[in-house]
This record gives structure tokens, C-alpha cells and sequence, in this order.
């Protein structure tokens, strides 16, 4: 789990010898060794309630997503229905780490070895799977939306790219992931508590830990935010020239999702960029500030974490077609799902999606 910076959180620290104390209760540094206890004990009572609340509403949104587009769709029809089914399942994957890691930060890590380099390396195939979807989606919505002829007439084809596209993903986060599996130990502290974080080789100016946090900064957020500010300004410019207020409802859902992701990534990257920096040469020494540091790096690991749990209630809210699928659900569920309410549910036709190719054409014919 690549967590920054120069605290006391699971994964960017390592403890004695050919690794420096980051994680436990005092950190060695050029200026002198600093007490970071009472920064342990914060982490101990903000991170558990906060994963705890975004583990149970990230579960029970996204399950919704996964089962609305599986059950009462039945099937994906468009290139986005796809991107929006693998990132709810990314998010899923990454919320069944949350339990883990508020046990580790009350009583550390209790759950052996592999657990430890397993779910470090979820939480980072979740990050870069979430970024490359998104990327995604903002392409797909180009080629609907500024190539409209050729989106209608390679429907067909583009969704079976985009199957293709998201094995892709998989793949190259689980790459991307490897150093995770390679690099995460259960190390104990001065104190005996185990912890699980990474562990990188001591080389000349820090050569691995650097080149791990520059490929995700570059990776996984930069290059996806660029590719995605460049296809939505053309977007933008689309829908400015078409002189319908409506014509923005099918980008809606998209626009906050890719918001929210941004707003959420953007404070544990910039964070990232500081512990980089740190790593190649250490300008910060006072104990003070590293502890400001510590602090800061807890509140934006848990921001970027928000956006697990926030992005199905985006769909919910906001899109037109998730609203009244959701509808509907719950009215089954109300009546109770008998044999004939099932038979409702699979029977009912698939509508237009508020973000589909058709709907989004549409409404962009001048």
C-alpha cells in the first residue's frame, strides 16, 4: 500500500539498519532522533472509525453499481458501461483492504507475510486501474461525442475493444504493482509492535524508492490528467457550440466523477512529490515539521481513499438512468423478490443510459 510520506503510515517506511525508523515511535534523522509517538496514537484513533465508514458505504454503493449493471441491465451497452462496471470492481477489490489496515493501525500488523505484500500491492492496482479507466472513459466519451458518426457506426466494434482496453488495465496495474509484492515486509519497531511497510534496498540516493514514487506520480496521475484535461476541452468545446443546456446532462456524470477523483488524488500526490524529494536529499530535519508532515500525509491518504466510497453515489444521484434502475430495485425489494418480481426485474427493457452513445449523438445533432 503505497502510503506517503515520512510517517507513521503502512507501507513508504522502513525501521532499523539498512532502513530509516519512519513507521515507529521515534525517527532517526540528521538533526537528531525525533518522538513521533503521540503521531502513532493519532493514527490509531482517526484511521479505524474513517476506513471503518468508507468500507461500509463504498461496499454498499458500489455492490448497487456492480449488481444494477449485472442483474437488471443485463448487459453493457456502450464502451463507458464497461470502464464504469471494472472501476466499481477495482474499488471493491481496494475496500477489502480497509479492515486490514485499521487493525494495523490500532494493533499492527497481525496477518502475516503474504497478506502484507498482497494487499499493498490491491491498493496500488486500485490506483492505477482507477486512473486508467477514467482516462478511458474521457477518450470514449471523445470519439461519442466529437466523432459521432464514427462512434455510431463502430459501436459494435468499440465495445469489444473496450473489453480488450480493460484487460489491458488489469494487467498493466498488476505490472505496475510488482514492486509492492517485491518490496513489502512485516518489520517490528523499537516498541515490538510489527507493522506492514516497504522496504526499499539502501542504494545511493535512494535510486528504487525514488524511481517507485516517480512512476506512480507520472503514471498514475499525471499522464491520465493530462490525457483527460485535453479530450474534455474538446468536449467542452463541443457542447458550447451546440447551444442546448441538455446536451451537457450526458457528460454529468463523468465530469464529477473525474472531479471528485482529481480533487481526492491531487493533495496525496503532491504529498508524494515532497517524500520524493525527501528521499533524494534530506532538506527537512526538523521534528516539528516532520511530524506537521506525518499528519498531513494520514488526511490525504484518507481523502484519496474517499474516492472509493463517493463514486457510485455520484452515478446514483446524477445519472438519470442509475436513478431509476435504483428506483425500481427498490421498489422489488420492498415488495419482496419473489419468483415473479425477479421475472419484472429481468423482463424490463434496456433504456437508453444517460451516458450512451445513442442518447449522447442525440443530443448533439444540431
Amino acid at each position: 500500500m503505497e502510503l506517503p510520506l515520512f510517517t507513521a503510515l503502512p507501507t513508504d517506511e522502513t525501521l532499523s539498519g539498512d532502513y530509516t525508523d519512519d513507521y515507529g515511535t521515534f525517527t532517526e534523522t540528521p538533526g537528531g532522533l525525533c518522538d513521533k509517538s503521540w503521531v502513532r496514537e493519532f493514527r490509531g484513533l482517526y484511521e479505524p472509525p474513517l476506513f471503518w465508514l468508507i468500507f461500509i458505504l463504498g461496499a454498499v454503493g458500489n455492490l448497487m453499481v456492480v449488481f444494477i449493471f449485472t442483474t437488471v441491465r443485463h448487459r453493457l451497452k456502450t464502451m463507458t458501461d464497461v470502464y464504469l462496471l471494472n472501476l466499481a470492481v477495482a474499488d471493491l477489490l481496494f475496500l477489502g483492504t480497509l479492515p486490514f489496515w485499521a487493525a494495523d493501525a490500532t494493533k499492527g500488523w497481525m496477518f502475516g507475510l503474504s497478506l502484507c505484500k498482497l494487499l499493498s500491492a490491491i491498493y496500488k492496482i486500485n490506483f492505477f486501474s482507477s486512473m486508467l479507466l477514467l482516462t478511458c472513459i474521457s477518450m470514449d466519451r471523445h470519439v461519442a461525442i466529437v466523432q459521432v458518426t464514427k462512434a455510431h457506426n463502430q459501436k459494435n466494434k468499440r465495445l469489444s475493444v473496450s473489453k480488450l482496453t480493460c484487460l489491458a488495465v488489469w494487467i498493466i496495474s498488476g505490472l505496475l504493482a510488482l514492486p509492492e509484492l517485491i518490496f513489502a515486509q512485516v518489520k517490528p519497531d523499537r516498541r515490538g509492535n510489527s507493522f506492514c511497510v516497504l522496504v526499499y534496498p539502501n542504494n545511493l540516493f535512494n535510486r528504487t524508492k525514488i524511481l517507485v514514487l516517480v512512476l506512480q506520480i507520472c503514471v498514475g496521475f499525471c499522464l491520465p490528467l493530462l490525457v483527460m484535461v485535453l479530450c474534455y476541452s474538446v468536449i467542452i468545446r463541443t457542447l458550447l457550440q451546440a447551444k442546448s443546456f441538455e446536451k451537457h446532462k450526458a457528460l454529468r456524470v463523468i465530469f464529477a466523477v473525474v472531479a471528485v477523483f482529481v480533487l481526492s488524488q491531487l493533495p496525496y500526490n503532491g504529498l508524494l512529490v515532497v517524500d520524493a524529494t525527501q528521499a533524494a536529499d534530506t532538506t527537512i530535519t526538523d521534528c516539528a515539521v516532520l511530524e506537521l508532515f506525518d499528519v498531513a500525509g494520514q488526511i490525504s491518504k484518507s481523502l484519496a481513499y474517499t474516492h472509493a466510497c463517493i463514486n457510485p453515489f455520484l452515478y446514483v444521484f446524477i445519472g438519470v438512468r442509475f436513478q431509476k434502475d435504483l428506483l425500481r430495485l427498490l421498489k422489488l425489494c420492498t415488495c419482496g423478490l419473489s419468483q415473479g418480481g425477479v421475472s419484472k426485474l429481468q423482463a424490463v427493457p434496456n433504456r437508453a443510459s444517460v451516458m450512451s452513445d445513442t442518447e449522447t449523438t442525440c443530443a448533439l445533432a444540431l
